[in-house]
């Protein structure tokens, strides 16, 4: 974190500050804005956060009284805040698309020092200060690593630090992947020493949950799971018509494709989601496995080695027959 002093003279002199996190909000992107947010506010400063569309309901308590002005539902104020903001954060994500085409247009053409922090492999060129680290686990840990070097750590409090916690245990499938570290669990160590009630954390991200999204999940498991048996894949995915039986909302789904990876003897699993005229990609993987190639060479996605998304432009039954005929290539 060499920027780390420079990225806090930037806040401390910038008036107009705006967070930004990719589409398809998570834990760490929710976790890092929020956290990020609660930083600035401990400088005295004031900073919006901007997301292209908004909170899944299971992370509806992260934010309580953080307004996240989502781009889908109030273009107007998100465009106004980009055009005149003196200084963007860009966080958890390496390339302007993952904003989506329209917020990700409003980026390039605002006139503010731009800033990247992320832990995605590949960057692409279109900010002012990078903080990139690939070998990091979560986009909030580098928050908090951004608080430490630039001599904050006073300022750290649970504000500071609970949606920090949410984005480290979210985005290391609570503290599994092996992009943890002893230097993680010393955060953590530091976040719960400042006020974090790490139970409370646990049970409302993951002991929330709506009786119709757990009906969606178990019919997911149940209905559209195979096994490619020799080569250790399963797959799952689930229908447009499917989504809607189950009165489905952002977030049902969130983390399924953990749930297929823990089938006894599976090293790689795909989760294929059906969503409007897309079918969006998830695959997780075990051990020295990378399920990033497949991805960023035929579905227009990317990620970390054991974690990675795309998308296809097929339907839903094509693009997983596209997937199959590629499986002896890629997990032999």
């Amino acid at each position: 974190m060499k920027e780390a002093k420079k990225i806090v003279d930037l806040i401390k002199s910038s008036e107009n500050i705006v967070i930004t996190a990719h589409i398809g909000p998570d834990g760490d992107s929710i976790g890092s804005s929020i956290g990020l947010y609660q930083f600035i506010k401990k400088l005295n400063k004031t900073a919006h956060v901007c997301h292209p569309d908004p909170c899944p309901t299971f992370l509806n308590w992260a934010k309580e009284d953080v307004e996240i002005i989502d781009f889908e539902n109030n273009e107007e104020n998100v465009t106004d805040l980009f055009e005149s903001a003196d200084l963007i954060f860009c966080l958890d994500y390496n390339d302007a698309n993952r904003l989506g085409k329209q917020m990700g247009l409003l980026l390039a053409q605002s006139n503010g020092t731009k800033v990247m922090i992320d832990h995605h492999l590949n960057p692409d060129d279109f900010v002012d200060v990078v903080v990139s680290e690939p070998s990091v686990c979560s986009t909030s840990q580098l928050i908090y690593e951004l608080i430490a070097a630039s001599d904050n750590l006073s300022l750290l409090d649970a504000d500071v630090a609970t949606p920090l916690y949410l984005g480290i245990m979210t985005d290391t499938g609570s503290f599994r992947y092996a992009s943890v570290t002893d230097r993680t669990h010393t955060i953590l160590a530091d976040l719960i020493r400042v006020g974090v009630n790490h139970t409370l954390v646990h049970e409302n991200t993951f002991d929330n949950n709506r009786i119709d999204r757990l009906k969606l999940r178990a019919h997911i498991i149940a209905e559209r799971l195979e096994i490619i048996e020799q080569y250790n894949v399963a797959i799952i995915s689930v229908t447009n018509k499917e989504l809607e039986h189950y009165n489905f909302v952002k977030g049902d789904t969130e983390g399924l494709v953990n749930v297929a990876l823990s089938i006894e003897g599976i090293k790689v699993a795909a989760f294929f989601n059906s969503k409007m005229d897309v079918v969006k990609i998830s695959l997780r993987s075990k051990g020295n496995i990378a399920v990033n190639d497949i991805l960023s060479e035929h579905f227009e996605g990317g990620g970390h080695m054991n974690a990675a998304g795309g998308i296809s432009n097929l339907d839903l039954d094509l693009t997983i027959a596209k997937f199959k005929e590629l499986v002896p290539k890629y997990f032999q």
